[in-house]
C-alpha cells in the first residue's frame, strides 16, 4: 500500500470519529474498519460523477448498514460531491444534511434511505433489478446506454433481517449480475461477539441461494480486495456477495474489536490516541490533508470522463432509435404516453364488479402508454388481477420481464419495487398482496413515504367483505395505520368506476399511494365518469344528494359502504330527511384542497353527519365531528359469508338510516 493510499484511507477513519465525536452521538467503528474496501470501491471500481450524481447510467453504492452515514459523508465530501466540511461538523444536528442514518433528497449522492437494517440491501435489489429491466428495454446491439452495478455495503445485522433474505433469494433467483454485496464481515453487533446471535455459514447461505462467493481475509490487503471487485464485475449471471474480515473501530487501540467501538463516540481520550496509532495529527480536528483531498478529488475529472463518454454514446443510440428515445425521455420523466386518459375502462352502471377486477383493468389500460411500468404480487396474482396482460413473468435467471413474481415475500417486495422507483426510469413500479398482509410490508411502505417516492402499493381483500377466510385475513385497523402515515396517499374506492378514477389520479402523483380494493362485487354507481374521477382526484366529493339541495345530514363513506350509505339515503328520504352522500376515497387529496372546496362537500352549518367504514373508526371525528357518528369495526372480524358479517355489524343501510334519526332526535 502506498503512502497516499494509506494517507487517503486514515483520511477517512480520522473525519468519521472527529465528526461522531463532535456530534456526541453516532457509530465511528464500521467506517474506520470498512474505510479500506470503501476507499478501493469508490476510486477504483464504481463509474459515478460527483457533480452530476443524477446520472443515468452512474453505478449505485447503498450504505445499508446505515449507522455507518459517516463513511459515506467522508466519501461524498472527499470525492467531490455537494457535501463539505462544514456538513461534516455538523453530522447529526438541526437541518443538516448529514443526518444520522442517510437520508433519500437530503444529501447529495445518496442513493437511498437506509438505518433500519436490511432495508437497504432489499431496495438495492429492485435498483439491480431496474438497470435489467432497462437494458432489455432499450439497449440494441452495439448500443448499451443502461450497463451499470449497484454495490451495497451490508452488516451481520443486514444478514440477520428477513427482508434481506427475502430480497436476496429473489436476486439469486432471478440471476441479478450486476449486484454486489460487500459484507463488512466484523463479527461484532451492538451487543457484543456476533457468535452470539449468529453461528450460521453465511456464504454457504448465499451459495444456495444462487451467489457467486469470494472471502477475503484480511480487510486492509487492498490487493485482495481489488481482485475480489474484478471477480464479481465480472459475473453476468449471479449476484456477488464478498465477504471481508474487518476489524470494527480498527485503529483505536482500546475500543477496536469491541462492540464499544459499534454505536458509540470513542471519547477524546481514545481518539487521540486512536490517531496516534494512525500517524495522524492528534491536535487538529477534521484535518483533511492537501494530497489526500486532490487524490479523492481526481473522481471528479473520472466521472466527467465516464459520463461524457456515455453522453457520446447515448447521442449515437438515440440518433439511431428516436422512437425508444421518446419512450426514454418519458420514462426518465416518469410519464405516459399520451392518451392514457381515454385508454381508462368504463363501466356500466348497475353492474357488479369487484374493485380488484375493475382495478386490473384500469392498471392495464395505462400499461399500455408506459413500457417501463412493471409490478407483480405475492403469489396472488389470481386474486390481486394485477398480472399485465400478454407480458413476460420473472422466474430462473429470467429477472427482466413486466410481471414480477415475488412468491410469499411480502416485506422484500416492498423493499424491491421502492429501489425500482428509486433507480429511475421505472413507471409507477407497483406490488400486490392481501390488505391484512400489508402488515408484514409495513417498514418498507413506511420507507417509500419517508422518501416520499412514486410507488404504489396494492392491496385487495380489502375488510370483513372477505368474509369465510375470518379474522385473521380480514383487515380491521389496517386502513387507519396507514392513513397515520405521512406523506403516504391512501385509496379505498367505492365502484369501478373510482377505481379507475384512483389509476388515473395516481398517474399524477408524485407522491407514495397505496390502494385498497374489494374481493366482493359492488355495484357501479350512476354518474358521469369523467365526473367521477374528478372526484376521485379531489379526494372526496358529492355522489348524491336530495334534489331539493337542502341537507339534513351527511353520510360519508368510502370503498364498499358507499353504496350502503346510497341506500340509507334512499330510507332516509322516505321519511322526509334530506341526506348528502359523500365519497371520500382519499383522504390526503381532501385534505389538499383549498377551504372553500371543502366547505362546499361538508358544510360546517351541517353537524348531523354518520361515516360508514368497515374498518376502524378511530379517526373519522376529524370529519364527523365530536357529535358525529362513526360506523364502523372497532373488534375483529369472524368466519361467515359476507352479507351475514355486515348485517351483524350493523354494515346495514337500515342501521344507518335509524343512526342519523337518532341524532337529528337528539
Amino acid at each position: 500500500m502506498s503512502d497516499l493510499t494509506q494517507l487517503a484511507i486514515n483520511t477517512i477513519r480520522a473525519l468519521s470519529m472527529d465528526a461522531v465525536q463532535k456530534a456526541n452521538s453516532g457509530h465511528p467503528g464500521l467506517p474506520m474498519g470498512a474505510a479500506p474496501f470503501a476507499y478501493c470501491l469508490w476510486l477504483n471500481h464504481m463509474r459515478h460523477n460527483p457533480r452530476n450524481p443524477g446520472w443515468p447510467n452512474r453505478d449505485r453504492f447503498v450504505l445499508s448498514a446505515g449507522h455507518g452515514s459517516m463513511l459515506l459523508y467522508s466519501l461524498l465530501y472527499l470525492t467531490g460531491y455537494d457535501v463539505t466540511l462544514d456538513d461534516l461538523k455538523r453530522f447529526r444536528q438541526w437541518e443538516s444534511n448529514t443526518p444520522g442514518h442517510p437520508e433519500f433528497g437530503d444529501t447529495a449522492g445518496v442513493e437511498t434511505t437506509t438505518g433500519p437494517l436490511g432495508q437497504g440491501a432489499a431496495t438495492a435489489v429492485g435498483m439491480a433489478l431496474a438497470e435489467a429491466f432497462l437494458a432489455k428495454t432499450f439497449n440494441r446491439p452495439g448500443h448499451d446506454i443502461v450497463d451499470h452495478h449497484t454495490f451495497v455495503l451490508v452488516s451481520d445485522g443486514d444478514l440477520m433481517e428477513g427482508v434481506c433474505l427475502e430480497a436476496a433469494a429473489l436476486a439469486g433467483h432471478w440471476g441479478l449480475g450486476k449486484l454486489i454485496f460487500l459484507y463488512d464481515d466484523n463479527e461484532i453487533t451492538l451487543d457484543g461477539a456476533a457468535d452470539m446471535t449468529l453461528s450460521e455459514d453465511v456464504a454457504a447461505r448465499f451459495r444456495a441461494m444462487g451467489w457467486a462467493v469470494s472471502r477475503v481475509a484480511d480487510g486492509n490487503d487492498l490487493a485482495a480486495i481489488n481482485n475480489a471487485l474484478d471477480d464479481a464485475r465480472s459475473a453476468s449471471d449471479q449476484p456477488s456477495l464478498i465477504a471481508i474480515r474487518t476489524i470494527i473501530g480498527y485503529g483505536s487501540p482500546n475500543k477496536q474489536g469491541t462492540s464499544s467501538a459499534h454505536g458509540s463516540p470513542l471519547g477524546d481520550d481514545e481518539v487521540a490516541l486512536a490517531k496516534q496509532t494512525l500517524g495522524w495529527s492528534a491536535d487538529e480536528r477534521f484535518h483533511v490533508p492537501g494530497d489526500a483531498l486532490e487524490h479523492f478529488r481526481g473522481a471528479i475529472d473520472a466521472g466527467a470522463a465516464a459520463e461524457s463518454e456515455w453522453a457520446s454514446r447515448f447521442a449515437a443510440w438515440r440518433a439511431a432509435y428516436p422512437a425508444l428515445a421518446e419512450d426514454w425521455d418519458r420514462a426518465m420523466a416518469g410519464e405516459f404516453a399520451p392518451g392514457w386518459r381515454g385508454a381508462l375502462p368504463t363501466f356500466p352502471a348497475g353492474a357488479s364488479i369487484a374493485t380488484r377486477s375493475a382495478g386490473g383493468e384500469a392498471l392495464n389500460a395505462l400499461a399500455q402508454f408506459a413500457p417501463t411500468m412493471i409490478g407483480g404480487d405475492a403469489d396472488l396474482a389470481g386474486s390481486t388481477r394485477t398480472l399485465i396482460k400478454g407480458a413476460e413473468n420473472t422466474g430462473p435467471n429470467q429477472a427482466a420481464a413486466r410481471n414480477l413474481r415475488f412468491g410469499v415475500r411480502e416485506h422484500g417486495m416492498g423493499a424491491i419495487v421502492n429501489g425500482l422507483a428509486l433507480h429511475g426510469g421505472i413507471v409507477k413500479p407497483y406490488s400486490a398482496t392481501f390488505f391484512t398482509f400489508s402488515d408484514y410490508m409495513r417498514p418498507a411502505i413506511r420507507l417509500g413515504a419517508l422518501m416520499d417516492i412514486p410507488t404504489v402499493y396494492v392491496f385487495t381483500h380489502d375488510s370483513i367483505g372477505l368474509g369465510e377466510d375470518g379474522p385473521t385475513h380480514q383487515p380491521v385497523e389496517q386502513l387507519m395505520s396507514l392513513r397515520a402515515m405521512p406523506n403516504l396517499h391512501v385509496f379505498r374506492p367505492a365502484d369501478a368506476t373510482e377505481a379507475a378514477g384512483v389509476w388515473a389520479a395516481i398517474a399524477e402523483l408524485d407522491h407514495p399511494a397505496v390502494i385498497v380494493l374489494s374481493r366482493q362485487d359492488l355495484p357501479v354507481l350512476a354518474g358521469n365518469d369523467a365526473g367521477i374521477h374528478e372526484g376521485v382526484s379531489r379526494g372526496a366529493y358529492v355522489l348524491s344528494e336530495h334534489e331539493s339541495g337542502d341537507i339534513d345530514a351527511i353520510l360519508l363513506a368510502t370503498g364498499s359502504e358507499v353504496s350502503i350509505a346510497l341506500d340509507a339515503a334512499g330510507l332516509l328520504e322516505e321519511a322526509d330527511i334530506r341526506a348528502r352522500v359523500v365519497s371520500m376515497p382519499c383522504w390526503e387529496l381532501f385534505e389538499a384542497q383549498d377551504d372553500n372546496y371543502k366547505e362546499s362537500v361538508l358544510p360546517a352549518a351541517v353537524t348531523c353527519r354518520v361515516s360508514i367504514e368497515a374498518g376502524a373508526t378511530l379517526g373519522w371525528t376529524r370529519y364527523v365531528g365530536a357529535g358525529g357518528i362513526a360506523i364502523g369495526v372497532d373488534r375483529f372480524g369472524a368466519s361467515a359469508p359476507y352479507t351475514r358479517i355486515y348485517e351483524e355489524y350493523g354494515l346495514t343501510p337500515g342501521h344507518v338510516a335509524e343512526a342519523v334519526q337518532t341524532r337529528l332526535a337528539d
